[in-house]
């Protein structure tokens, strides 16, 4: 019994002494997930209750942060903190928890700078519009895009396969979103007809924040920070019981910290529609 205190206690005294300093570093940390906020350590973050647990996990990953990815599996969902919902009450808190998923630093700055040179090429001959077809788009171009080069090919084959995962099938077409710094979309929910539950979206350029409020009640609703180089994955209850909406710059806020918004271009891979939404 002795030694296994003695084994316990050596081991939590090397982990100590492996401690990062919160005073530099404002996050959360564990073993496949890391963020660092956009905020000064100044604003402590986004999350006010959360002076950042950064101890025993941020040591962990501090030692494996060189041979993991930065983002969780599908599997590992349960362990996230949560820190990027701020929901009007916790029922809505958990229901976005579990259908909202956002995997932080999914693309590293490089696969984002290979995205953006391949499509940067056709949208910079589009002008940006101002009347969208069902009215919830202001202030976009956009196109479809069926072939990627051999790079952006296998970004977009790890996005498809973290979401749909391998029994749904994901539509050809991958639908390239650029929103102007003043515009932004409004509430809205895509149509059942053209795809299937789960949305994957990585965001590229500047990060927002996404509104989903219940279509039955707009006064019950969440508010996502979506961080620039993200990937988030909306299915389910919030695919089709909830509006989205990216919330202008003017309003653009969470958490009372504001979230400057530029230039912001979302590539968005979808599956196919269920039957029963086809007929």
């Amino acid at each position: 019994m002795c030694g296994g205190f003695r084994l316990f206690f050596t081991i939590l005294h090397r982990l100590q002494r492996r401690t990062i300093n919160t005073n530099n570093v404002c996050g959360v940390l564990n073993l496949r997930h890391c963020y660092y906020s956009t905020a000064t350590c100044e604003n402590k973050s986004f999350h006010k209750n959360s002076v950042w647990t950064c101890t025993l996990n941020a040591s962990v990953s501090d030692v494996l942060s060189n041979t993991v990815r930065k983002f969780s599996t599908a599997e590992e969902t349960s362990h996230q903190t949560f820190d990027y919902i701020d929901a009007s009450d916790k029922d809505l808190h958990d229901i976005l928890a579990k259908d909202m998923i956002v995997h932080k630093d999914f693309l590293s700055e490089e696969e984002e700078n290979s995205l953006l040179h391949e499509v940067e090429r056709y949208m910079s001959r589009l002008r940006y519009e101002f009347d969208h077809w069902d009215n919830a788009i202001h202030g976009f171009r956009e196109t479809e895009k069926k072939s990627w080069n051999e790079k952006n090919s296998e970004i977009i084959k790890r996005v498809q396969n973290l979401a749909f995962g391998t029994h749904t099938v994901p539509l050809p077409f991958v639908h390239v979103l650029d929103i102007a710094k003043e515009g932004y979309i409004k509430p809205h929910v895509d149509a059942v007809r053209f795809c299937g539950d789960t949305i994957a979206g990585m965001c590229l350029m500047s990060s927002c924040v996404m509104r989903l409020a219940l279509e039955k009640d707009s006064s019950k609703y969440g508010d996502l920070y979506l961080p620039r180089r993200c990937l988030y994955l909306m299915k389910d209850r919030a695919r089709y019981e909830f509006t989205h909406e990216v919330l202008q710059k003017e309003t653009s806020i969470f958490r009372n910290q504001a979230v400057p918004r530029d230039r912001r271009i979302s590539i968005i891979c979808r599956c196919e529609p269920n039957a029963e939404h086809t007929e």
